[in-house]
């Protein structure tokens, strides 16, 4: 089992002239003690025009900040939008090859369509397209990554034969990975031999199922990479304190701070239902249940309370097949900062040393030339 964390960079109102300032320093605060502590890996969504939700538009400064900071910790680009209104495949490719090099080969490559229509809309995209695009640049980037020359003529892109330039330093090239958000995307990473990084909330019982399924899917598939990268990443939030209840009670307000600023975003599948983005009626709401619980419980899947029941939920993650875990720090400032570096401290103390690696994982790339 491995730790990461997990980024939205949510920004609260009132918005001051040094608050975004504020909120990205802590955020590297964070990630520069993930690093001295021994977390495995940092990940940035890519998200536009999303007020407070997330003000993290261009991961890829942020990340490569994070490597400069840090010795280590492995840089998740969580996703990179697959939709040629957002991201160019060649240049997608190029910069991160360059954040490999400048980080000494720790980039962790994710991809994904975006989920809201604010996002689509606002870039003009065609929801119907989304997943076509993803589709052909999940197979073509790999290939800018490893030939020595690439030409290609597709559906939604063209180009001629050209040296794309730098390549990776991580030979055959970085691990690549898809956002899970949807049902059944775990299923379209497990054909192509990516990784599943799980972007929603769930149970044990409901994660379990999905899990076994990609499990079986994966060893059949043809991978779009030079090689498979079977592993299961899930999203949950941390608050770890001496205090049962403490930890419980600021954690669900974390947890329920985040909720509550996802309900407010417009879904491309609410706005505009298609083939694509399908609408899933109630779906939403019951996966928010994973989140909640009655009065005075503490929902059973979330890493939050003290180290004693933070391990006992782990271990119940691992049981059904997750690889690594990315924790929410924060959500809008929820939380203080000095009590997130606790937390942190507390979970690397207490917790991590019950899950120490024992293997590297299957179909990692490796670093060098």
């Amino acid at each position: 089992m491995k730790f990461g964390i997990f980024y939205e960079i949510s920004v609260p109102r009132p918005w001051g002239p040094t608050t975004e300032y504020e909120v990205y320093q802590n955020c590297l605060e964070q990630v520069r003690l993930a690093d001295e502590l021994g977390f495995d890996q940092v990940w940035a969504v890519e998200h536009h025009f999303l007020e407070e939700y997330s003000h993290c538009s261009a991961p890829e400064i942020f990340l490569t900040a994070c490597a400069m900071q840090t010795k280590n910790i492995r840089i998740g680009r969580g996703i990179v939008v697959c939709v040629p209104q957002f991201n160019n495949p060649v240049k997608a490719a190029e910069v991160a090859a360059t954040m490999d090099l400048v980080s000494g080969g720790r980039l962790e490559f994710g991809t994904g369509r975006s989920a809201t229509w604010t996002e689509l809309g606002g870039m003009g995209a065609d929801p119907d397209e989304t997943k076509k695009t993803w589709d052909e640049w999940t197979r073509i980037i790999p290939k800018m990554w490893t030939q020595e020359r690439f030409g290609y003529q597709g559906r939604a892109f063209s180009m001629p034969q050209r040296t794309i330039l730098p390549k990776p330093l991580q030979k055959p090239h970085p691990p690549m990975w898809v956002a899970v958000t949807s049902p059944g995307t775990e299923l379209d990473a497990a054909d192509r031999g990516m990784g599943s990084l799980g972007l929603t909330f769930g149970g044990f019982r409901e994660q379990e199922k999905k899990i076994a399924e990609y499990r079986r899917r994966i060893k059949h598939c043809e991978p779009v990479g030079s090689f498979v990268n079977e592993q299961v990443n899930t999203v949950n939030f941390l608050m770890c304190h001496p205090d049962l209840d403490y930890g419980a009670k600021a954690g669900q307000r974390l947890a329920g701070t985040f909720n509550y600023m996802a309900e407010q975003l417009l879904a491309a599948r609410q706005a505009y239902p298609t083939r694509s983005y399908p609408n899933l009626g109630l779906l939403p709401a019951l996966r928010r249940e994973a989140t909640s619980a009655p009065e005075g419980a503490i929902p059973e899947g979330l890493c939050i309370g003290n180290p004693d029941r933070i391990v006992e939920v782990i271990k119940n993650w691992e049981s059904v097949g997750v690889d690594r875990i990315n924790f929410l720090l924060n959500a809008a400032e929820t939380i203080p900062q000095h009590e997130v570096l606790e937390s942190m401290r507390l979970f690397a103390r207490e917790v991590m040393p019950k899950f120490a690696r024992t293997a590297e994982p299957v179909g990692a790339a490796t670093g060098g030339v």
